[in-house]
């Protein structure tokens, strides 16, 4: 490392849309769900509600559904998040999807291919060597940090992880944010 002073870049990792889901389709059996504008169906017995988030094979446009709550009691929940859940609110639906309790609950992962970007500062390839980069999250996309590196320098991972200087496991996904340092070529 140097002793010098190093110009700090941000970076930012922001979703572009809602991931796909890895979940079994009954019908055609593909691998593939999205939730396409994002509904909820509450259904009500007496004084208990079940809420389920709708979603839709990619191959076959089969409709299923994902358990979000099973026989609450109507008390139970808060009056604001039940009428996100009648008025299929897009911020409700994708704090439910991102919930790692119902992707354990109903057995499905996350596919985040192409459902995120990443925003760094224009031309930044005069400043001064080293430089350091922090890296923070708009919303919580599991990234791994050696692919992000890469796409944002512009480089191979293999050069890459050979010009950075990095304090966190670089092949292991993480959605929280870090800082590295990128040194000179050669």
């Amino acid at each position: 490392m140097s002793s010098q002073p190093h110009t700090v870049l941000p970076w930012v990792v922001r979703r572009t849309r809602l991931p796909l889901l890895s979940l079994r389709c009954a019908d055609c059996r593909s691998e593939s769900a999205t939730t396409g504008d994002g509904r909820f169906r509450v259904n009500a017995n007496g004084k208990l509600l079940d809420v389920w988030l709708l979603v839709r094979c990619t191959s076959c446009d089969r409709t299923g559904k994902l358990s979000v709550h099973e026989r609450a009691p109507v008390r139970s929940l808060d009056p604001a998040e039940l009428r996100g859940y009648r008025d299929n609110d897009p911020e409700l639906v994708a704090s439910r999807l991102l919930d790692p309790l119902l992707a354990r609950r109903n057995r499905f992962t996350l596919d985040w291919t192409g459902a995120w970007r990443l925003d760094t500062p224009p031309e930044w390839h005069g400043e001064p060597w080293p430089v350091q980069v922090e890296v923070a999250f708009a919303d919580p996309v599991p990234v791994r940090p050696e692919r992000l590196i890469a796409q944002g320098l512009g480089l191979s991972r293999t050069e890459a992880l050979r010009r950075i200087k990095c304090g966190i496991p670089l092949r292991r996904p993480t959605s929280t944010g870090f800082t590295f340092t990128v040194m000179p070529a050669g």
